[in-house]
């Protein structure tokens, strides 16, 4: 395995000292990301392959991937490596792991999505490439070209690589818009031009040059331009070719006939993009270039066969997936036999009609706009697999959060637009007007107001109505300068600032009129107005200076300048909680802090190393600051000393924005150049303060004033609006305010993303009355008992709202006149199922339905469950009322399942839970129809399987809080604690489990043992990081941890152990005996001797680990263990205690050179039973790792332990044998079923672990963020070798680095660090 060349260097060596003074964890959690749209600059910007598609905003290439269980595309990877807008990319049609991507900065690279980096890299392509594509006729040679030509011909690798010259694709007489190399015929290609004619080429025949020009046009100098090609997958020589306004002509490449032209229905429609259908020969599409409508054609029609109007905006680009995505669930057909004629009464499907076939192209089409929206159709389905709507596709220049909704988030951009956004669900919900030019900065209005003032490069300053979508008030008074910064006043809704190329700030109220014009010497780039004092407003300044004006005169010259910076100065912010200070960022790459009370620089923050642009201030820790820069790093700064607490560096652009919102404090919004917006979670920078929380420290504690917060090595306080508000109403309450003292708190520190829906469930579950749920609550995942009720009334809304339709569907089938007027016969002569029969085959099935009761009420059953399985077969929404009518649940749960519809599928259940659903109780003959209790206690199981799958699919997914939600909903609180913890929402799940009470208690007693883990290792001060070799914990968070482990009942064990891991003085080790209630030191010796003569393993190991010789525990624990697992029916139960209580000895008494070997053993021993408990907890993907790990420490340390390398093989494989169909990832691998000896051995290892205890903790954790790709922070894990997907933990040498997942379920199996060192490894 990878790994092992990490591990192996490491196990030998014993100067990892440094390296763990060195080794971090981010601090800083990605816990969002919106991703940037499809650039609308260049042709060839989309492209699949495999199950994966991928689109290119203007510096990254984003790369989807069908996850096959929930039949969903997820964000799979951002490939950053151009410095450059994207030009084109294509995928290799011989390998779907990689692909081509061209840019302006000349240069062309070859990817590999499986691993995620670059494979191959060109350089200096002389020119830009505008077009792109593999070589069909080669399958490692990638062809590109500029506008002019010619075209190059890049041989990746192999004997003949290198870049050469196609010999005739050169000396065009018109720019090129778009090649194409043919598929099948080796070597022939055709190129679109500006003129409108095209150029084709093959080896051995005549070059033709220019040809085919549409004959409207009538000089030479007229153009109209070639907007797509592709050659026809089932012809040699024919070709479609689309112009801009000439419309779409189908061709014959050899003789150079037009042989169709295709007629779109109004003339005002002009196709800009097209693909062929593969799945269905003669068939294409058309995306339209003003507004979005996909046009469905055949080649032997002149006219559209069908409309879709999917959005208001035109196409940029066209793809259809070769094979559209897979099922989970597949209705299997009967078997032919089954079937015995067309009079019987269970007929096959008929199959398709030949227009039907043909209005019904199956396969999926990938569309990308004009406004940046993406998105997988599904031309059968007729529904879009996959919507990522409204993205920005250029620089993101700010980002704001609403003052009265830290919900929405509003961003401007150099596309010309601002865009609002839901962070809860991250989707956009409003968007501007447009054409506005470049938008540099943006300002809401204060309060509640609907209403954003935006900034222009060239078209003055405006404010746009939100809620109304129109621009409301202009600002012209910089003429065409550009202005850099813009700020509504947080205390005086009348007046708004901004600055300018020109040199001047100005102060106007919303109605135009000027108030104050403040000359600068040179170009003001930033503005802001103070939150503590209404007049006073500060500017950055390009002759490196920052001033203070106050508004409330009629003077025009500054408070205070304060020079210093040694580049120009960019945005400047006021800090919210400290009166009369800011902060200003620079080209110089500093920041400056700075105090207009004592007219001084107060602190100099360096580390960036270009260009400082977002700079935020935390809302409630007043001397946490927030910077990003145009190093692609943000960085978080500690103000009193200067120290910077972490670099983030996930960004792969300059990062221009940055935005938190007093509401929600530790949640920190993000925007770059590389035209995404990212949400992160500060809440690990203050660990200590939400340990305080859970342990129920008094308030002082908790929630403090500036001054006090302000001095050096004080732990973190709240000091904030919020956090005093909390204070003030906790305060008042007449009973116990524990429980909303958590909520509160809770709320207030977690980021978006379902803390609210969760906290609404509690509150359902408590029995809270409906009314005082919020209103958002319906838009999230609502309790079982409010899913009908709810949707209902979603319902009856819809009812009174007029809904429209575009397009004219699918066309009816066409009818068979002989078998028409047979059936009619039939009727007349009362023979109504042979009529019924043959309107099934004429595919009239409404017509069949509405007469099969005349036959009985069972064959009209069985005629809707045939038309039921057809519908599903081709995935179709009209399947839903004839599951429904016939009362088939299970039928309908099923097919919302296969189309990854999880939500509806939990609908439907409860809605038969409720009786909604008639279920038809047919008698047998072997006994009468089942009872309605029977039949709602199997819909009640089918509800929770539901709602289940639905949790694990959020869990997956990393959003651990609505895995819970899910849960909670179906009532099943133990399974919602268990998705807390296993997302590593640990202070979360202590206070929904305190708030839930008994139900909850065993998974919050877990959760407390697990965050005291945590807090053994975190230290008090935010700018006190990393690890310490001898002090890894201070009294404080010692006590503390104390603190919540005595939260639980049984807490004898845990306590010994956070007791034995102290390594304090023994005056120290005493007083926390004492407040664990535990012996002194020196009486724990005399305890222990006195077990040990007594026989007793686990007291005598308890005392000595508490004593002042703690290592004397390590060869009776050790000894105890290699005996009792020589016995063939040992379990592990028995031998876990006591390994997992040793684990705690102190680091620096296990590193003794006189515990070598009793280090070496218990290595050897904890990493044995780790992967046995990595086995029974389905911790899959480090199973490997810790047997591999193991036989490591076998070779290469001196043991004497019964364990041998041969068998720990063995049952590493019989495990792989016997668990394969659950662990494999790939559909394409084989199954070969496990031989009886492996099983054998795997069932005595099953017998061995015995049952997790708690219900619901089996199975893989996924922390938040773990799903979203990093742009430019790239590490691979130690233990597979792969690139790193979400948060990394780093390792005791600084180095070496395991996925956050990963590290965490090492650390619930084994205590010790990968790299064999014997320390502890602490990810929580």
């Amino acid at each position: 395995m990878a790994w092992m060349t990490y591990i192996s260097n490491w196990f030998e060596q014993d100067d990892w000292y440094e390296g763990l003074q060195r080794a971090n964890m981010s601090q800083v959690r990605q816990v969002g990301l919106l991703a940037a749209g499809c650039q609308p600059w260049n042709k060839d910007v989309c492209a699949a392959g495999g199950d994966r598609f991928a689109y290119c905003a203007t510096l990254a290439i984003y790369v989807y991937q069908l996850d096959h269980r929930y039949n969903e595309f997820k964000l799979h990877s951002i490939m950053s490596e151009h410095k450059k807008t994207i030009t084109a990319i294509s995928w290799c049609p011989h390998n779907p792991d990689l692909f081509a991507s061209s840019s302006a900065e000349n240069s062309v690279i070859v990817w590999n999505v499986a691993e995620q980096k670059v494979v191959a890299k060109l350089n200096n392509t002389k020119g830009t490439p505008a077009s792109l594509s593999w070589c069909w006729n080669a399958g490692n040679a990638v062809a590109f070209t500029s506008r002019r030509g010619p075209l190059f011909v890049w041989a990746v690798s192999g004997p003949e690589s290198g870049v050469t010259v196609h010999r005739d694709a050169h000396s065009f007489l018109s720019d090129i818009s778009v090649f194409r190399w043919h598929t099948q015929k080796r070597g022939k290609v055709v190129f679109g031009h500006m003129d409108g004619s095209i150029s084709i080429l093959q080896p051995g025949s005549k070059s033709q040059k220019h040809v085919l020009r549409p004959e409207c046009l009538e000089g030479p100098d007229e153009e109209d331009p070639v907007t797509a090609l592709e050659w026809d997958p089932l012809s040699t020589d024919y070709l479609l070719v689309a112009n801009v306004h000439y419309g779409i002509r189908l061709v014959d490449s050899e003789s150079l006939y037009c042989i169709t032209t295709f007629n779109c229905p109004s003339a005002a429609a002009s196709v800009h993009c097209l693909a062929w259908v593969p799945s269905a020969p003669g068939m294409f599409v058309t995306g339209d270039s003003q507004v979005g409508v996909l046009r469905i054609w055949s080649v032997s029609k002149t006219t559209p066969i069908d409309n879709f109007k999917l959005k208001k905006t035109g196409f940029h680009c066209l793809h259809i997936l070769n094979s559209p995505p897979r099922k989970k669930f597949l209705i299997q057909p009967p078997t032919k036999n089954h079937y015995t004629s067309s009079t019987s009464e269970a007929v096959p499907p008929p199959a398709l009609t030949r227009t039907q076939a043909f209005s019904l192209p199956p396969g999926h089409a990938l569309c990308c706009f004009l406004d940046g929206g993406v998105g997988l159709y599904d031309l059968g389905a007729r529904t879009w697999d996959f919507l990522r709507d409204m993205g920005h596709v250029e620089t993101i220049f700010d980002c704001k959060f609403k003052p009265a909704d830290p919900s929405l988030l509003a961003t401007a951009s150099f596309d010309g637009t601002i865009k609002v956004w839901d962070v809860n669900t991250l989707t956009a919900v409003h968007t501007s007007p447009g054409n506005e030019g470049v938008i540099y900065s943006l300002s809401w209005a204060p309060g509640d107001l609907d209403c954003i003032a935006g900034a222009t490069s060239q078209n003055g300053a405006f404010i746009w109505d939100v809620k109304k979508g129109k621009m409301i008030q202009r600002f012209n008074e910089h003429g065409k300068n550009g202005i850099f910064c813009i700020a509504w006043s947080h205390k005086d809704s009348r007046r708004i600032a901004t600055c300018s190329e020109d040199g001047f700030c100005i102060i106007r109220t919303i109605d135009g009129k000027v108030l104050h014009k403040y000359k600068h010497p040179a170009a003001v780039f930033g503005c802001d107005w103070s939150l503590n004092n209404k007049d006073m407003i500060a500017t950055g300044c390009e002759d490196k200076d920052v001033r203070v004006y106050y508004v409330a005169t009629s003077s025009d010259q500054p408070l205070k300048v304060f020079s210093g910076h040694t580049a120009k100065v960019f945005h400047v912010r006021w800090a919210p909680l400290r009166e009369g200070v800011l902060c200003s960022g620079s080209d110089d790459g500093s920041v400056r802090v700075w105090d207009y009370t004592q007219d001084a620089c107060v602190n100099i923050l360096r580390g960036h190393s270009g260009p400082v642009r977002g700079l935020t201030w935390n809302p409630e820790i007043p001397y946490l600051l927030i910077s990003g820069s145009w190093d692609y790093t943000m960085k978080v700064w500690d103000t009193r000393d200067g120290t910077c607490l972490d670099t983030v560096r996930d960004h792969g652009a300059d990062v221009y924005g940055l935005a938190c919102h007093p509401g929600r404090p530790f949640t920190v919004a993000s925007c770059s150049r590389d035209s995404t917006v990212r949400l992160w979670s500060l809440a690990p920078l203050i660990a200590p303060l939400q340990m305080k929380i859970l342990a129920d420290r008094p308030l002082k504690e908790i929630v403090g004033n500036t001054d006090y917060a302000l001095l050096q090595g004080t732990p973190p306080v709240l000091c904030g609006k919020v956090s005093r508000d909390i204070k003030q109403d906790i305060e008042k309450l007449p009973r116990d305010p524990r429980v909303e003292r958590l909520r509160r708190f809770s709320e207030c520190l977690s980021p978006p993303g379902g803390s609210d829906n969760l906290w609404n469930l509690v509150a359902v579950l408590q029995g809270q009355d409906d009314s005082l749920l919020p209103e958002s609550y319906r838009e999230g995942v609502m309790h079982r008992k409010h899913l009908v009720q709810f949707r209902t009334s979603e319902a009856q809304e819809l009812t009174t709202v007029k809904m429209s339709k575009f397009g004219g569907g699918i066309g009816a089938p066409t009818k068979e006149e002989r078998l028409k007027e047979a059936a009619e016969i039939h009727l007349r002569l009362g023979q109504i199922q042979r009529y019924c029969e043959l309107m099934v085959e004429l595919g009239e099935w409404d017509k069949a339905l509405s007469v099969a009761p005349g036959v009985s009420v069972k064959y009209w059953k069985k005629l809707m469950q045939r038309r039921a399985d057809q519908l599903i077969q081709e995935d179709k929404d009209d399947v839903v009322p004839y599951c429904v009518a016939t009362g088939d649940v299970k039928k309908l749960v099923t097919f919302f399942l296969s189309r990854g519809q999880l939500k509806e599928a939990l609908v439907a259940a409860q809605a038969a839970c409720e009786g909604n659903m008639q279920t038809f109780h047919v008698s047998t003959a072997k006994g009468p129809s089942c009872s309605d209790d029977f039949y709602k206690e199997d819909f009640n199981d089918l509800l929770h399987s539901v709602s289940e799958e639905l949790a694990e699919r959020y869990l997956q997914d990393g959003r651990a809080v609505l895995a819970a939600c899910c849960h909670l909903a179906a009532d099943d609180i133990e399974l919602a604690m268990a998705s807390l913890i296993r997302g590593n929402e640990l202070e979360l799940a202590v206070c929904v489990g305190t708030a839930l009470g008994e139900a909850a208690a065993p998974a919050t007693h877990c959760a407390l043992e697990l965050l005291a883990r945590k807090c053994m290792m975190i230290p008090m001060c935010c700018g006190q990081r990393g690890f310490s070799r001898k002090f890894p914990l201070c009294s404080a968070t010692r006590s503390l941890a104390a603190d919540l482990l005595l939260m639980i009942p049984d807490n004898g064990l845990q306590l010994v152990k956070l007791c034995a891991f102290y390594p304090g003085c023994a005056e120290e080790i005493n007083d926390l005996h004492e407040k664990c209630k535990l012996p002194t030191v020196e009486e724990c010796t005399r305890l222990a001797e006195a077990a040990w003569a007594d026989g007793s393993v686990l007291e005598a190991v308890k005392y000595y680990l508490l004593s002042q010789e703690p290592e004397k525990a390590l060869p009776i624990g050790i000894d105890f263990v290699k005996g009792y697992i020589k016995s063939s029916n040992w379990t592990l139960d028995v031998v876990y205690p006591i390994l997992d209580l040793l684990s705690y000895i102190r680091t620096e008494k296990l590193l003794l050179h006189t515990c070598t070997e009793a280090r070496n053993e218990l290595l050897v021993l904890c990493g044995y039973v780790g992967a046995l408990l990595a086995v029974r907890r389905q911790y899959g993907s480090i199973v490997p790792a810790l047997y591999e790990y193991t036989s490591q420490l076998l070779k290469r340390r001196d043991v004497a332990v019964p364990l041998t390398i041969e068998r720990l093989s063995e049952e590493l494989d019989a495990w792989r044998a016997c668990t394969q169909p659950v662990n494999q990832s790939s559909e394409a691998s084989p199954y070969t079923p496990p031989s009886e000896s492996q099983r054998a051995v795997y069932a005595t290892l099953r017998k061995r672990l015995k049952e997790e205890p708690l219900r619901g903790l089996t199975g893989p954790g996924h922390v938040t963020g773990s799903h979203l790709p990093s742009h430019s922070d790239s590490h691979v894990s130690c233990l597979t070798g792969l690139k790193i997907q979400g948060p990394v933990c780093f390792l005791e040498d600084g180095k070496s680095t395991v996925s956050l997942n990963d590290a965490l379920m090492w650390a619930k199996v084994n205590p010790f660090s990968p790299l064999g060192t014997g320390v502890r490894l602490n990810p929580f």
